[in-house]
Order: C-alpha cells, then structure tokens, then sequence
C-alpha cells in the first residue's frame, strides 16, 4: 500500500467549517445571554451552516468517488458488522467512510438542516424553540459519538483517520485513490459560504434582532425579537402599546 488521496479540499472544507461553526454557535447560545448582541452570531452561523449543509449534499451526488452519498450508503447489517468489527478487531477496513461515520453523517446533516428551520421559524412558534433545543443537544451527542469513535479507531486501528481528514491522504491501493482535490470546487463552496456569510450580516438589523435573507428577500425574526418592538405581532410598542391603550380606557371611565 502507498499514500492515496481520498478526500477531495471541498469534503474537507465542508468537515472543519461545519464543526467549528456548531462548536462557536452552541458554546454562545450556552454562554451567553439571549439579550446580548453577541448572541445573535449563533443565530447568523446557524444560517450559514444551513447553506453548506444544502451545498454538501449538492456535492453529495456530483463530488468525487469518496464523497458521494452512494459510497456510504450502508444498511443496518453493515453497521453491525462494523460495530463488531471494532471491537474484535477483525472488521473490514474501508478506504472512505466507514458504517460507524456514514450513520454520523447522516444523522448530522438531518439535524443540522432541522436546526436551520426551527431556528428561522422559531418566533412564530414557542413549540419550535423546545424542538430547537433537543435537536442542538442531539446534534452534539451525535459529535461527541463520533468523536469518540474516531478515537477509539485510532487506537484500535493504529489509523489516524482525523489527519487524513486535514491531508487528503489515507494508505490504500493506487487504484483506490482519487484522481483529483478539485480545487475549483473548493474555491466556489468558500466563494458562496462567505458571499451568503456577509449577506446575511449586511442584512441583519441589530434594533429590531431581524435579517433579510439575501436572493429571496424574506425578513426573518432572530429570537424573540427587542423587548417592547412588538415581538411576533410585528405592531410599534407590542405589549407596551396595549397597556397605554388600556390605561387610557380606564381614565375614560373614571370621568
């Protein structure tokens, strides 16, 4: 066996940036409060890993060998298999993802996508900001699994599967490997990532916690909107507004 290529730049861009823009968006949403103006990066990142979710799965279909959904399609035996494998240590060795990571990444981009929508709609509905929560927290228990896996790999395996994950490069037979980075691939997921990234921040307006989402125009509220702006009623003065109206009624009747 030789060094091979076998994850193309644009698998791995999507790898690293997906990881640290959940890592970023989860530790603020944990850390900081939901009135604090740092709070509403969670909101902006949780928009931008939902565009690179939507061009993974593009890629998903038209990318090369290894990150195409068709090499990791795996049936339920086949995770069995594999779960046994790496404990007896007998299991077969797989050049792409393996049936453990192809269940991760599965589940990640389900979630991540669940994530995206819930989060967008959650102001107009309390019920979505509960199912928000339990898909962040089931997101990061899916991580944590798959960290761990990749750990135990490593030492069970003698692999170390998360550089090739940085390199591009795993040993394997020269007929395995793919013939190409597909640099320009990678240069248009980073193009369109940062293009819709500062859109999104160009459309966002701190007084009102609202963006505009850029090509299709759809003001979206982040949260739940500044205190006394109305909230989901989309009225001047919201609940302030009321109350005003209300006392004036009652000083009418007391003349």
């Amino acid at each position: 066996m030789k060094r091979i290529l076998v994850w193309d730049l644009p698998t791995r861009l999507f790898h690293w940036l997906l990881a640290g823009s959940f890592i970023a968006a989860f530790t603020i949403a944990n850390v900081m409060d939901d009135d604090s103006p740092t709070f509403a990066v969670h909101m902006l990142l949780g928009a931008v890993m939902g565009l690179m979710v939507v061009l993974r799965v593009v890629w998903g279909f038209v990318g090369s060998r290894y990150a195409r959904f068709g090499s990791f399609a795996f049936g339920p035996s086949d995770v069995l298999a594999y779960l046994k494998g790496t404990v007896s240590g007998e299991g077969k060795r797989y050049i792409g993802h393996n049936p453990g990571s192809s269940v991760a990444i599965w589940a990640m981009l389900g979630l991540t996508l669940g994530l995206g929508v819930s989060g967008a709609l959650m102001s107009t509905n309390e019920a979505l900001e509960e199912v928000h929560e339990v898909l962040s927290y089931a997101l990061l228990a899916v991580v944590v699994t798959h960290v761990a896996g990749v750990i135990w790999h490593t030492l069970r395996h003698r692999e170390n599967i998360t550089a090739s994950m940085v390199s591009g490069y795993k040993d394997g037979e020269p007929e395995s490997a793919i013939p190409s980075v597909h640099p320009a691939a990678a240069a248009v997921f980073l193009v369109l990532t940062a293009a819709w990234a500062g859109l999104l921040v160009q459309g966002y307006d701190g007084a009102t916690r609202t963006v505009t989402l850029p090509l299709v125009g759809t003001t979206l509220q982040l949260g739940e909107g500044p205190e006394g702006g109305g909230g989901d009623t989309g009225e001047p003065g919201g609940e302030h507004a009321e109350e005003a109206e209300e006392e004036e009624e009652e000083e009418d009747d007391d003349d």
